[in-house]
Order: C-alpha cells, then sequence, then structure tokens
C-alpha cells in the first residue's frame, strides 16, 4: 500500500532532495534528447543546486513517510517546474502538487496558469492536456540549445 502523500512548503534540509529530483528529471526525461554540449554544460553548471539556491524557499514539495518525492515552482500566473521523482511517477504527487499550484494562482486573481513543456515530452504533455491546457504558443527551446520545440501551454480559469 501506498503510504499518504502529503503536501507542505519546502524547508532549507529539503534542498539534497529537492536537488535529487531535479537531477533524476534530467537523467530521465532531458539527457537522452539533448546534445552531449548540452550535457556537459548541464554537468559543469550543477544547475539543481543553482535553482534550489535560488528558487527552493518558494517550492511547495510532496512528501511520502516523511520523503520528499516532487516539487512544484510558480510565481504569478507561471508554473515554472513541476518535478516527480522517477520512482514516484504516477502515484498521485504531480496531480496534488498541479492542483495547489493552480489553486494559488486562481486565488491571487489570474484568470489562468502558463506554463512550459517540449514537444519531445510526451508525457507531460498528455498529464497537461488532462488537466485542460491547450497551446498557445511555439518556439525553439534556447535553454538547451539542442534544437528542441518548446509549448506554451495554458489553462483558463472558470
Amino acid at each position: 500500500m501506498i503510504s499518504a502523500l502529503h503536501i507542505r512548503p519546502s524547508l532549507s534540509d529539503d534542498s539534497a532532495a529537492l536537488i535529487a529530483i531535479l537531477h533524476d528529471t534530467f537523467e530521465s526525461t532531458w539527457r537522452p534528447q539533448i546534445t552531449p554540449a548540452a550535457v556537459a554544460a548541464y554537468q559543469q553548471g550543477n544547475r539543481p543546486a543553482a535553482y534550489v539556491a535560488e528558487r527552493g524557499h518558494l517550492f511547495h514539495v510532496a512528501t511520502r513517510a516523511g520523503v520528499v518525492v516532487g516539487l512544484v515552482d510558480w510565481q504569478d500566473d507561471f508554473v515554472h517546474a513541476l518535478h516527480v521523482h522517477s520512482a514516484h511517477a504516477r502515484s498521485g504527487a504531480g496531480t496534488a502538487l498541479m492542483y495547489l499550484a493552480e489553486a494559488e494562482i486562481a486565488r491571487a486573481g489570474f484568470p489562468a496558469a502558463r506554463l512550459e513543456t517540449d514537444t519531445f515530452n510526451t508525457r507531460s504533455r498528455a498529464f497537461y492536456a488532462a488537466r485542460g491546457y491547450i497551446e498557445t504558443g511555439r518556439y525553439p527551446d534556447e535553454e538547451w540549445n539542442s534544437g528542441l520545440t518548446t509549448l506554451l501551454l495554458e489553462k483558463r480559469f472558470g
């Protein structure tokens, strides 16, 4: 039986777990899609640690039995990140985290939530489509310099 899921604001003690989740997402989702040069740049820059240092205090996390299994980060109407460790995929953590972000975005008075994903990421695209997100933009992904295409997705409230 899967233990109960809890959502809470992140704590400074969560940093190592958050970095591990971001590394896991990189390995399972991004690394197979990007160039060796982009992989090297990612590794040299230690991007997960820098991201957690900059914004980790704003994250909300999903925990099971005290273990951080996922995170969400949003600002204003834009969801910057939703990551669930691959060992906990399809366990409801992503849905619970998105529900929280969407509820808080709506509560803040925004008419919609926005986020980005890439065309290759069919799993995330299906997840967001099932939640009512639609494509509102498409442009070259400049983050990875690997010829990918980014999709801007939006979900209107009400």
